[in-house]
């Protein structure tokens, strides 16, 4: 749930961010507001000196009910981890032997790697824009990112919850690279499962990691629950746990306290701000990005509706741009750039700038 729809807040932006580049790489992580590298600091002195950690645990359920707003999911839908590719395994170690499973070429290896270790699942892995029209008869399972990691471009999330409904197959989407600037509300709870990284759009620390699981948690074995998984988590440290937590808290891994500690401080910093605002601002600096490398001759691939910019065949100049004090990606050979609540319209000119020597 957002609690602003006006334009962003530069004002607070300008108060929690810092960066001392031109910093336009959000998609590999983003940056850590003041008050979450605070909060963990605090946190680090206090178990250095010894002091009580039970509180870190309330950080954790805090930043799952930040994240379930922000997703527009019940919080007994979420669960907290801190690896993508442990909840693809959890989703591929429920299904049934030679169901087949759906994936878009080019997919981020934590989407879509488990499936392909179960040597007796059939992974069919189709170009993106053909994600959709693929689904048949028989597909019990489509796993596709919100955003693409390679070059930003967005699915027609609404488009593959019909189809998907219409052929009776789960869908899971992996939102890493859109929750915090593309507004999930919606889209995450008509999906069956959604995963997600809370370091890039999030600009959480790494090691939280979001997890919403089925209505009905029954559905999907916990495999790798632990003490965590218990309905009463202190009453299950020794031996089997006798009675699985009744929400997705299930599937929880055991929480890294300190990521959690800054995650629950930059979520509601998120939240603050709005994901709709975030989104706007985003939007426009990567369009105005993509007007300037028209005028220089560069066409990017396209991905309309994304603020990740991903330009064929500039990726070599990465090392150039960082001598620079610019912050990029080389992925696949092209020139990665990424723009987030933090970037000005002078940081895309600045690029622009370099990129025209």
């Amino acid at each position: 749930m957002e609690t602003t729809s006006g334009p962003l807040d530069l004002g607070l932006v300008r108060a929690q961010y810092t960066p001392a580049t031109t910093y336009l790489n959000t998609a590999s992580s983003g940056l850590l507001p003041l008050r979450a590298a605070d909060a963990m600091r605090a946190a680090l002195t206090g178990m250095a000196e010894g002091r009580p950690t039970d509180s870190l645990f309330t950080d954790v359920e805090e930043a799952r009910a930040a994240f379930a707003r922000i997703a527009g999911v019940p919080v007994t839908r979420v669960a907290t981890g801190a690896s993508v590719a442990v909840y693809t395994a959890l989703i591929a170690a429920s299904l049934p032997e030679g169901a087949e499973v759906l994936t878009a070429e080019g997919e981020f290896s934590s989407t879509v790697n488990p499936f392909h270790l179960r040597a007796d699942l059939k992974v069919r892995t189709v170009p993106l824009e053909a994600l959709a029209e693929s689904v048949r008869p028989g597909t019990a399972l489509v796993a596709v990112s919100a955003a693409q990691s390679a070059d930003g471009r967005v699915v027609d999330l609404t488009e593959l919850r019909a189809v998907t409904r219409a052929h009776g197959a789960r869908l899971y989407v992996d939102a890493s690279q859109a929750v915090g600037w593309f507004p999930l509300t919606g889209h995450a709870a008509a999906a069956d499962y959604v995963a997600s990284v809370a370091f890039k759009w999030l600009t959480c620390p790494r090691g939280a990691v979001f997890f919403v699981g089925p209505e009905d948690p029954a559905e999907l074995t916990p495999v790798f629950g632990g003490w965590v998984a218990g309905e009463r988590p202190w009453d299950s440290c020794y031996g089997p746990v006798t009675e699985l937590a009744r929400s997705a808290r299930r599937f929880d891994e055991t929480p890294s306290l300190l990521s959690y500690t800054g995650a629950r401080q930059s979520l509601a910093l998120i939240e603050e701000l709005g994901p709709r605002a975030i989104q706007a601002h985003d939007l426009a600096l990567a369009d105005r990005f993509r007007a300037g490398l028209a005028s220089l001759g560069h066409e990017p691939i396209p991905a309309p509706g994304s603020p990740i910019v991903s330009v064929p065949e500039l990726g070599a100049r990465q090392p150039e741009l960082h001598a620079q004090g610019l912050e990029l990606s080389n992925r696949a050979g092209n020139l990665r750039a990424s723009f987030h609540l933090y970037n000005t319209p002078e940081d895309v000119d600045r690029l622009l700038d370099a990129l025209s020597d």
